[in-house]
């Protein structure tokens, strides 16, 4: 087993990883900028080494600060958490030039997957059914053109590279297309470097179902069921529930098994995710997410398998030590991403937590790295925490989250919780008759005023 894991991230992530090592008997190692000095995760690790002023590219992203890090206290891995370096292949293989472990997959399945247009290329060789669309990235306005009237209007512009909601625009006719394709080859110019785009078939109102899987590199794979993210904000997850309220058992096994199968096929490593809209019965996959995701709690409280300390196993070359049957799924678990925004506005709200005090009980999880009295640096995502409830029904669970959220007390900063605190209380929430554009629907209607 590792002796020693840095680090690579910040915020609750890196606190979670941190739990997890400690829990194996690992040493840690916690990375921060100047911004960070104070975090919780700092002041939990075995050791920490700051590695540069808060500017994410000035740190988090810098890579000879990281591996100066690794050299300077003798660690033998690194787990990147989400976001930053968590799904840059060039980063893995520096860190193996450089006789360090990366926890994560392996460099080319990242690679692959992190091109939207392979990616898809690929699922469909593996089995894996997909949205109707352009075979590759668009030459022209005019082969953008000949497909959308191919697949039918309206059509999605989506970058080929990135993610996050960035580069994608929806074209609801021939004459909307030329607009949508400059705007969304813009946006991933700029935020992705590369502005090559493809074409989708829009689906009016899907929900979005991911399939955590796991596997150890060696041919096994597993599937730990879906997770609904349809609350959406401009393609933001906001809130995800496990089991979904649109699929049955059924369902779910059969779209399990075929995206296991397929990560058994590419003897992939590590935790991931598949993600696919989901219309009609049926499932087109949109991205597949190398890394470990902000709502992987959800699956953890309804499996009971802690995600991970196996990423941490099967990276150290271990085989999976669970079989798709020992798989059993256990009541009804919702995850609230709680970010330092207006609720309304979703303007960042940076500033010192005056008051905090996080729900507790029975089947109730808080994973954040807040006190009272953190300062929320204005550089970073505004993710605060995650509030995480479990039920044995959707209805115990929904009632269990109502009462968590009236107590979750932050005072000096704004957050998003009376948000979720009208949320839960909304009838189609409750019913769980919600998809992917519902939420924005909910917020133009005046849904919650500031």
């Amino acid at each position: 087993m590792f002796q020693k894991i840095l680090i690579a991230n910040r915020g609750e992530i890196a606190l979670r990883v941190l739990r997890a090592c400690k829990e194996l008997g690992i040493q840690t190692v916690a990375v921060h900028s100047t911004a960070d000095a104070d975090a919780m995760h700092v002041r939990l690790a075995d050791e920490s080494v700051c590695i540069g002023p808060p500017a994410a590219k000035d740190s988090y992203l810098n890579v000879p600060s990281l591996l100066s890090a690794c050299e300077i206290t003798g660690a033998d891995a690194v787990h990147p958490g989400y976001g930053f370096l968590s799904e840059n292949a060039r980063f893995a293989e520096i860190l193996t030039e450089h006789g360090v472990h990366f926890i994560g997959p392996k460099p080319e399945h990242i690679r692959l997957m992190g091109d939207k247009i392979e990616a898809k290329r690929t699922a469909q060789k593996l089995g894996i059914p997909v949205v109707p669309g352009s075979e590759g990235a668009l030459k022209s306005d005019q082969d953008a053109l000949a497909v959308a009237r191919d697949i039918g209007f309206p059509v999605l512009v989506k970058a080929a590279a990135g993610g996050g909601g960035r580069g994608m625009k929806v074209a609801d006719t021939a004459a909307d297309l030329p607009v949508a394709l400059a705007t969304a080859r813009a946006e991933a110019k700029a935020a992705f470097g590369d502005d090559a785009v493809y074409l989708e078939k829009y689906l009016a109102t899907p929900r979005h179902i991911e399939i955590q899987v796991l596997g150890d590199g060696r041919g096994n794979a597993i599937h730990l069921g879906e997770r609904d993210c349809s609350l959406q904000r401009r393609h933001q997850k906001v809130l995800e529930e496990s089991p979904s309220p649109a699929l049955n058992a059924s369902a779910r096994a059969e779209i399990g098994e075929i995206v296991a199968a397929a990560m058994r096929q590419i003897k992939y490593l590590s935790a991931g995710t598949v993600e696919f809209l989901y219309q009609d019965g049926r499932f087109y996959f949109i991205e597949m997410n190398t890394r470990i995701q902000v709502e992987h709690p959800v699956t953890e409280m309804i499996t009971d398998i802690d995600l991970v300390l196996e990423q941490i196993r099967v990276a150290d070359g271990a085989a999976l030590a669970i079989d798709q049957k020992d798989v059993e799924f256990h009541g009804h678990a919702i995850e609230c991403r709680i970010n330092a925004e207006n609720p309304v506005s979703f303007r960042p709200s940076p500033g010192r937590i005056v008051h905090y005090h996080p729900p507790g009980g029975m089947g109730v999880r808080v994973d954040s790295a807040a006190y009272q009295g953190y300062a929320i640096p204005p550089y970073y995502d505004s993710l605060l925490g995650k509030l995480i409830v479990h039920g044995k029904t959707r209805g115990e669970c929904l009632m269990r989250l109502k009462r968590a959220l009236d107590e979750f007390v932050v005072d000096g900063v704004e957050t998003t919780l009376p948000l979720f605190r009208a949320l839960v209380r909304d009838k189609d929430v409750l019913d769980g008759a919600y998809h992917i554009h519902w939420l924005e629907a909910f917020l133009a209607s005046g849904g919650l005023e500031e």
